[in-house]
């Protein structure tokens, strides 16, 4: 079992779930997840300014979602999933006291229908 302590690592998962909470951020997450892109080919589907790309780029990167990495003259974009799986262990660590949740209650309205 997880535990989750420390007033640092809820403000790291304050970032990565508001982060996560764009549609844009997370199709870019998705979308570097299966390979590397460049900032260009990052912007190239949305209808925003690259201005606004960066912002979210920007974004994913204080919540260490992803990283950058220039090459010549090119900026890369890769995912960096170590934010992810942290976020994942918090979720799971919740999901046993849901799932129970949701047993109980299925218990109580099938004896409700008897």
């Amino acid at each position: 079992m997880v535990k989750y302590k420390t007033a640092e690592y809820a403000t790291d998962l304050d970032t990565v779930f508001a982060s996560l909470s764009d549609p844009i951020r997370r199709d870019i997450l998705k979308r570097v997840s299966h390979q590397h892109l460049t900032v260009s080919e990052v912007a190239h589907p949305y209808d925003i300014s690259l201005a606004a790309v960066s912002k979210h780029l920007s974004v994913l990167e204080k919540a260490a979602l992803i990283t950058k990495r220039k090459q010549g003259k090119q900026h890369f974009v890769e995912l960096s999933p170590q934010a992810l799986r942290e976020a994942m262990k918090y979720i799971l660590y919740y999901r046993a006291y849901w799932e129970s949740q949701l047993d109980a209650l299925e218990n109580y309205l099938a004896k409700e229908e008897s």
